[in-house]
């Protein structure tokens, strides 16, 4: 059995060629919304487990409400989150990662694993750099 050659990847000229534009990039459209100050962080919150709403803002407390609020449901639009309303009174929401939010979980890891790394060589760069005053 013939194993299929592997692809490199397309060159920038390559790419245009072949259609491709930074309109329809996949990758910005992705890296935009797991890129984001708040998302990741509460995807890595959730693979904990699911959460309420207000556990969430215990977890994060740097987060205001209202920035709660629309980060889960741009997640939730974009099938990373999902939102469970339990019929008690008052009705409790629960919010719990998708499969598709799950299969983040590891690279994810790798990039905080790579930060927590990274942390001290990046703050003697940035303190370096401050002091060249450039």
């Amino acid at each position: 059995m013939n194993m299929p050659a592997a692809r490199r990847p397309l060159t920038v000229p390559e790419a245009v060629a072949a259609g491709f534009s930074l309109d329809n990039c996949p990758i910005r459209d992705v890296l935009n919304r797991i890129g984001d100050k708040w998302s990741m962080l509460i995807v890595v919150t959730l693979g904990a487990g699911p959460c309420r709403f207000s556990a969430l803002k215990r977890a994060l407390p740097d987060i205001s409400q209202r920035m709660l609020t629309q980060t889960l449901r741009d997640l939730q639009r974009d099938g990373l989150v999902a939102r469970a309303v339990f019929p008690t009174v008052p009705p409790s929401v629960e919010y719990s990662l998708t499969p598709l939010g799950l299969s983040l979980l590891p690279p994810l890891a790798v990039l905080v694993e790579w930060a927590n790394a990274s942390h001290d060589a990046i703050r003697v760069a940035r303190a370096g750099y401050d002091a060249e005053g450039v």
